[in-house]
């Protein structure tokens, strides 16, 4: 179908948007209520889409309209363009670099555990960028996700078009509360609750390899679906987890938790991807700054 002949067969964009209104109330008068118009414009909108399509949407009864099968068929079309052309302007407007809004996804226990607290002083520091924070860990699509950056535990192989930006190198070890270790028999982890999480299944594993006893083994186990969780449960003083930092840093400084044996480099670094260089975007700019700053103290 040429270009020509396909826009003289396309209803304007108004009327189709009268009519999914119309098809998805199959009623004039509440499509006319949604979109703070008449009962007439919506149904000269209808009229035009049918005249222009060359079939009849709508039965009309006894005032009421019902829905045709070409109607349906046009309406399930219609929504989802229409929801795909407001995603897309959205998109467009929340990643202009005027745009008030800077989309960042985070892995979720970094964000709940180390980002979140500090956001409020990045609020402070530049009051007109609002962060969109999404927590989501893993490899990522920055446009398919709508994202601008993302902050990731970089252990998986990154797209070669992405810019990285290192923030940090993890370091872990053992942690618990001060009053479970003191309670601990011998202070020996052979005796402890060991906690896990399906998140990290490895955490303890990895942490062994690096030890000269690799031979350790719990006294007990409890697994938890997410790595927060695990840090959770130690925090009240139910085993011990391998912890990292920056996940820990507040907990460790606060004393919520305490690291006996220490914490070791993982080998492991946290980082900052984007698109495009970070100074190509000042908003994007703001926040690296920013990031790098507060990581830097931690």
């Amino acid at each position: 179908m040429s270009k020509i002949h396909r826009n003289k067969n396309l209803p304007p964009l108004n009327a189709l948007a009268a009519f999914e209104a119309a098809a998805k109330h199959q009623s004039f008068t509440k499509a006319a209520e949604e979109l703070h118009l008449t009962h007439g414009a919506i149904s000269r909108a209808v009229a035009q889409v049918e005249e222009r399509i060359g079939v009849d949407l709508f039965l009309r009864r006894h005032r009421r309209v019902y829905l045709t099968a070409a109607g349906q068929r046009l309406l399930k079309t219609t929504s989802q363009s229409l929801d795909a052309l407001s995603r897309t302007v959205e998109e467009i407007h929340r990643h202009d670099l005027s745009s008030p809004f800077l989309v960042v996804s985070c892995e979720p226990s970094l964000a709940m555990r180390w980002l979140m607290p500090r956001l409020g002083e990045f609020k402070a520091l530049c009051p007109d960028l609002h962060i969109d924070l999404r927590m989501a860990g893993g490899p990522i699509d920055l446009l398919a996700e709508g994202c601008d950056v993302a902050i990731r535990r970089m252990d998986f192989t990154v797209k070669s078009d992405y810019q990285v930006t290192r923030l940090c190198a993890e370091f872990a070890g053992p942690v618990c509360s001060h009053g479970y270790w003191t309670q601990l028999e011998n202070q020996n982890l052979n005796n402890a609750n060991w906690l896990h999480s399906r998140t990290r299944p490895q955490a303890w594993y990895d942490w062994l390899s690096t030890e000269k006893d690799q031979t350790m083994s719990p006294n007990t186990e409890q697994h938890f679906d997410h790595f927060f969780y695990a840090l959770q449960a130690a925090q009240d003083h139910l085993g011990v987890v391998i912890g990292s930092v920056p996940l820990v840093s507040d907990d460790l400084q606060k004393q919520r938790l305490i690291a006996p044996l220490g914490l070791k480099p993982t080998g492991v670094d946290y980082a900052l991807l984007t698109l495009d260089g970070v100074e190509q975007d000042p908003r994007i700019a703001q926040f690296s700054n920013w990031l790098l700053g507060v990581i830097s103290d931690t």
